[in-house]
């Protein structure tokens, strides 16, 4: 029988994995999906989800909703992707890892059926964590989507509310070329009758899940039209506070510009379900103030509720070091705009990208008075640190190329005075090396 660290390499590299190999590990349709599903008894059935898809933010939406959910009483499974350090990263529940003993059992009882199947690497951990959740006596489910919404195999829920966070240009190749046939794949996920809130839209966007809401007779709820966040700034230790007018002032732990957007599509979720009978509805003073306690811790320690890392992650001070997961033009667009703010003496940054992204447009995007130190990730689809120092310098980027994330961090951290700035980042890869290999 196989340990742990044998069954995670069986599963990264007996199956297609998109996330390591791009197209040739991406599979198309729910056949496989509803095969295994049906094999462990429609195990999604036994508790109550929320499916959280998007191109940006949903893995912090995802994370916070659950984190609010575990504060207020509920046993809460919680569905993710990619991990950055452990795979057990990805299946958690009221934050705690499925343990290792459970990854190894289930391939070892199941591969011999689901091999015949071929499945994919993200279908057969999808089956798992479904399973898990029930065998764990979970409440509720936060699932969120691997790649696009209709044809994701997490797409055989019902959920109690449906979110999509926002619609930018990424995984093109799977989802179309427009913003409006991106907008079609996610809005998959809206099912009949089911709320559905959406974070952001634009000209493109917005018809397209007007209508697919009206075909499927589903409640949508815009949460950019009432912002429940009037502003919000970054604290001193890597936070945010967000000033509302309904609730006050509230920290939270996660750090990043974009959070605010990310909290305002969580405040109305969670508004959601309230209405469906999770969370105090605030009817009376006392059912308020519990609420409003519930939701201030739940926002305040994401991090500690849920272990999530990687969103604009203080991992030190003096000099500061900073890594994001943001990996493409619309997560950059608010990542750059935090660090042309950043308060330094010099600014060295650690970069690297997968080969599928729009690398340009985000080059496009760095600041320019930065020291960079251009890299790849231990992954097959990591653009080549040559390649990437290429491009950058006909940018009027300047740095130099390192093969692995452990040189360019260290080179940085070599040329860095305590004064100075490290941000790490460009790819989730990228991040989980870093966070891997050089703390």
């Amino acid at each position: 029988m196989m340990n742990y660290t044998e069954t995670c390499d069986y599963l990264f590299n007996q199956m297609p994995m998109f996330e390591r190999q791009g197209a040739s590990g991406y599979k198309e349709g729910l056949s496989n999906t509803i095969a295994l599903d049906k094999h462990f008894n429609h195990p999604h059935q036994s508790y109550v989800t929320i499916h959280v898809g998007g191109t940006n933010g949903k893995g912090s939406v995802s994370h916070t909703i659950a984190s609010v959910l575990q504060e207020s009483g509920y046993r809460v499974g919680l569905y993710t992707s990619p991990h950055l350090v452990d795979f057990r990263e990805r299946i958690r529940v009221n934050g705690i890892p499925i343990s290792e003993d459970y990854v190894v059992d289930f391939v070892a009882k199941e591969k011999d059926f689901f091999e015949p199947l071929h499945p994919s690497f993200f279908e057969v951990t999808t089956a798992m964590a479904f399973k898990y959740f029930r065998d764990k006596n979970i409440d509720i489910a936060v699932v969120e989507v691997g790649l696009g919404g209709r044809l994701d195999c997490t797409n055989i829920i019902t959920p109690l509310v449906s979110v999509i966070t926002n619609i930018s240009f990424d995984h093109t190749q799977f989802l179309g070329d427009t913003l409006a046939k991106i907008a079609g794949e996610k809005a998959g996920i809206i099912k009949n009758g089911v709320p559905v809130v959406i974070g952001e839209t634009n000209d493109e966007t917005r018809p397209v899940f007007e209508n697919k809401a009206r075909e499927m007779n589903a409640p949508i709820i815009f949460a950019e039209d009432k912002p429940e966040i009037a502003s919000a700034e970054t604290t001193y230790d890597g936070g945010m506070l967000y000033h509302t007018p309904c609730f006050g002032d509230i920290t939270g732990d996660l750090g990043g510009l974009y959070q605010q957007k990310n909290l305002n599509t969580v405040l109305f979720v969670l508004h959601e379900i309230a209405k469906k009978g999770f969370l105090c509805e605030c009817k009376d003073e006392a059912n308020k103030t519990k609420c409003l306690s519930e939701l201030l811790h739940g926002v305040a320690h994401v991090k500690d509720n849920t272990g999530l890392m990687g969103r604009w992650q203080t991992i030190q001070n003096l000099p500061r070091v900073v890594c994001d997961t943001g990996h493409n033009v619309g997560g950059w667009q608010y990542i750059s705009a935090q660090l042309n703010n950043i308060d330094c003496q010099m600014m060295h940054i650690v970069f690297g990208m997968v080969d599928d992204k729009d690398v340009n447009g985000v080059l496009a995007l760095l600041p320019k008075n930065a020291q960079y130190y251009f890299t790849k990730a231990n992954n097959h689809r990591a653009l080549s640190e040559i390649v990437l120092c290429d491009l950058a310098s006909k940018q009027g980027l300047v740095g130099n190329p390192y093969p692995s994330v452990y040189e360019a961090y260290n080179a940085a951290k070599g040329n860095a005075s305590p004064l100075d700035f490290i941000f790490v980042g460009g790819s989730s890869y990228v991040v989980g090396d870093f966070l891997k290999n050089c703390l």
